[in-house]
């Protein structure tokens, strides 16, 4: 394509826009709601997808200890679990330890458990931690397995359950994104075959001349881009502000745990733009090549 082409089609795409002024607005807005119904999706799926993460990386095994190993045996139990596959660490909690948190939680200043129960009937542990959550009802198997070792909980049941969830969490999230994108395209494509047909005689007018079916799209492929990114653009700065705004609020009120990375959120916004002047292109590609005979 020739320079002069595109300044060409650069200046009747303006014109157009300037002379469908009502119906360029129309579809900047059409635009604006999709790529915000669909930005707001994304985030909720983003923050959904965090918090899945944070309970899963919470997930750890906790290995209790026979009463009458010495410290040597303790301290190869440990060399033992650190040999497992899978395993990202491993942390020693002695019975003193698990006396003051036990003190610490139902105990209180006024009660102390330790004068109540005379000698410390619990046992030392071990707090191990997985690389992979997912792994971690198969690295406890093994380290039932380890002699010294009587019992093994990591929340046999829940955790199963906690995993089946957060796979469920993200394939809806997955499929209703991909709704609510081919939603957008749909709506998109209507409003622009709107602005299309309003044409139609000028681009009736344009073939009878002799004009390629490329010399007549690229003007409107200039308008989809322009508009789809024009209403991308407002749809962010809506975007933004509120969740900057959520984002202050639930930091002051309680923990959860947002997504607040700036290079995440400025990929996300970016992804966005470009994705409404995507919508723009396909919308009108969609227009063109379905209802108009171009």
């Amino acid at each position: 394509m020739r320079p002069g082409s595109i300044f060409y089609f650069l200046g009747q795409a303006w014109q157009s826009l300037l002379r469908n002024r009502l119906l360029s607005f129309a579809t900047v807005s059409t635009v604006a709601i999709s790529i915000l119904i669909l930005g707001f999706a994304l985030l909720l799926a983003l923050n959904a997808g965090e918090l899945m993460e944070h309970l899963e990386s919470d997930v750890e095994i906790v290995a209790y200890l026979d009463q009458d190993l010495t410290s040597s045996q303790i301290t190869d139990i440990k060399q033992e679990l650190k040999a497992i596959p899978g395993v990202q660490s491993v942390t020693f909690f002695s019975r003193d330890r698990a006396l003051e948190k036990l003190q610490g939680k139902f105990g209180g200043e006024d009660y102390d458990l330790k004068d109540t129960l005379g000698e410390n009937p619990l046992p030392h542990s071990y707090e191990v931690k997985a690389r992979d959550p997912h792994t971690v009802p198969q690295i406890a198997e093994q380290i039932e397995k380890i002699d010294g070792i009587y019992k093994v909980n990591y929340g046999q049941g829940v955790v199963e359950r906690l995993f089946k969830v957060t796979r469920w969490v993200r394939l809806i999230s997955i499929v209703f994104i991909v709704l609510l994108v081919v939603a957008a395209v749909f709506l998109i494509a209507t409003t622009i075959r709107l602005a299309i047909f309003a044409r139609r005689k000028e681009i009736y007018l344009m073939k009878l001349i002799g004009s390629t079916d490329w010399f007549i799209r690229w003007p409107f492929f200039m308008e989809g881009v322009f508009l789809g990114a024009c209403g991308g653009l407002i749809s962010i700065l809506i975007l933004a502000a509120g969740y900057g705004s959520l984002i202050k609020r639930v930091d002051t009120l309680f923990f959860l745990p947002l997504v607040t990375d700036p290079g995440i959120l400025t990929n996300v916004y970016l992804g966005l733009l470009a994705g409404g002047a995507l919508l723009g292109i396909i919308g009108t590609w969609v227009s063109l090549n379905r209802f108009l005979d171009v």
